[in-house]
C-alpha cells in the first residue's frame, strides 16, 4: 500500500516537449516579456524626462493655474480640468446611447439588421481622429452655434454651466466630439458583453412569464460590472484623445464653469506646444503632463480590465 502513490504515478502519462515546443515556448515568454519591458521603459523614459519639473514645482504643479512659458510659470490644474470636464461630458452622452445600440443588436434587432449595424458601429470606430476634427469644424461646431447653444442659454442660462458666448467652440463641442468617437468602442464591448450572458439566463426569466423588457433588465443586471468596464475604458480613450479635441475646444488654459467657454486638455497642450518649447523647463513641464497623463490612462485602463474579467468569471460559474 505504501508504494500504490508511487504506482499511480508511473502509469500516468508523462509530458514531453520537443525542441520545437522550446523554442515555442521561449518565443511567447519573450514576446510577454517584451511588452512588460517596454511599459517599465515607458515610464522611466518619461519619468526622466519630467524630472526637472518635479523637482522645480513638486506637487504645486498639479494645483498651480498659471502657464506662462516667458516666465518659466507652469500649472497643470487647467488642463487636469479640461480633460476631466471634457472626458465626464463624452462618457455622459455616450454612455447611455452605446448601452442602447448594444441592447438592440444583442437583444432586439434581427440578425439580418443586426450585422449591418454592427459593421457599421466598428466602421466608426476606424475613422482616424482627425476627420472627426474637420467635420465637428465644418459641420458641428456651426449646427451647435446656430440650433444647440442658443435655446440652451435661453433656458437654463441661470445656471453657470450655461453662461458665456455660444461660439460653437468650447468644451461643451469638445466632450461631443469625443462622445461620437467613444460611442462605438463602448458599444462593441458592451455588445461582447451581452453576448457573454449565457443563454439559459434569458430562457429562464421567460419560462417564468417574464416579458422581453424585464428579460433584458436582467441580462444587464447580471453584466452590469462589465458594463461598467466598458464605459471605464470609454473614459480612457476619452482622456488620451488629442487631435479631434485640440482642433475643437478653443485651447485656453482657463477655468471656467461655463461649457461654452474655450478650455485645454492635458493631450492637446502636449500636441500643441511640444514643438514650441525651446527651454528645459518648459519641455520638462510638457514631458511631466504625458507622465500625469499616462498614469490616469493607465489606471483607468487596468481598473476597466478587471470590471471586464470579473463579468467572464460570473460567466463560466454560471456555466
Amino acid at each position: 500500500m505504501s508504494n500504490l502513490p508511487d504506482q499511480i504515478e508511473d502509469l500516468q502519462p508523462k509530458r514531453r516537449f520537443s525542441s520545437s515546443d522550446k523554442v515555442y515556448r521561449i518565443l511567447l515568454t519573450g514576446c510577454a516579456a517584451l511588452i512588460l519591458i517596454i511599459v517599465i521603459t515607458m515610464l522611466i523614459v518619461i519619468g526622466q524626462g519630467s524630472w526637472l519639473s518635479i523637482r522645480e514645482f513638486g506637487l504645486s504643479f498639479l494645483f498651480g493655474q498659471v502657464w506662462d512659458p516667458v516666465k518659466g510659470e507652469f500649472g497643470a490644474l487647467p488642463f487636469i480640468y479640461g480633460t476631466v470636464v471634457s472626458s465626464v461630458i463624452a462618457v455622459l452622452i455616450a454612455t447611455p446611447l452605446s448601452i442602447g445600440v448594444a441592447v438592440f443588436l444583442v437583444e432586439q434587432a434581427p440578425r439580418s439588421l443586426a450585422r449591418p449595424i454592427g459593421f457599421l458601429v466598428e466602421l466608426l470606430a476606424a475613422i482616424p481622429s482627425v476627420v472627426y476634427g474637420l467635420w465637428a469644424i465644418f459641420v458641428l461646431a456651426p449646427f451647435l452655434r446656430v440650433y444647440v447653444q442658443p435655446p440652451l442659454q435661453a433656458t437654463l442660462g441661470w445656471l453657470p454651466f450655461f453662461k458665456g458666448t455660444p461660439t460653437g467652440i468650447g468644451m461643451f463641442t469638445g466632450g461631443l466630439i469625443m462622445a461620437i468617437m467613444i460611442t462605438p468602442i463602448i458599444t462593441a464591448v458592451v455588445r461582447d458583453i451581452l453576448e457573454a450572458v449565457p443563454v439559459t439566463q434569458r430562457e429562464a426569466a421567460l419560462a417564468l412569464g417574464a416579458t422581453k423588457w424585464e428579460t433584458t433588465k436582467i441580462v444587464l443586471a447580471n453584466a452590469s460590472s462589465g458594463i461598467a468596464g466598458a464605459v471605464i475604458l470609454g473614459l480612457g480613450r476619452a482622456v488620451g484623445e488629442t487631435m479631434a479635441v485640440t482642433m475643437i475646444i478653443g485651447n485656453r488654459p482657463h477655468i471656467s464653469a461655463s461649457l461654452f467657454d474655450p478650455g485645454y486638455t492635458i493631450a492637446s497642450v502636449i500636441a500643441n506646444e511640444f514643438t514650441e518649447a525651446t527651454g528645459d523647463l518648459y519641455l520638462s513641464a510638457l514631458v511631466e503632463m504625458g507622465l500625469i497623463l499616462f498614469i490616469v490612462t493607465f489606471i483607468v485602463t487596468a481598473l476597466a480590465k478587471l470590471l471586464i474579467m470579473s463579468v467572464g468569471r460570473k460567466t463560466q460559474n454560471v456555466a
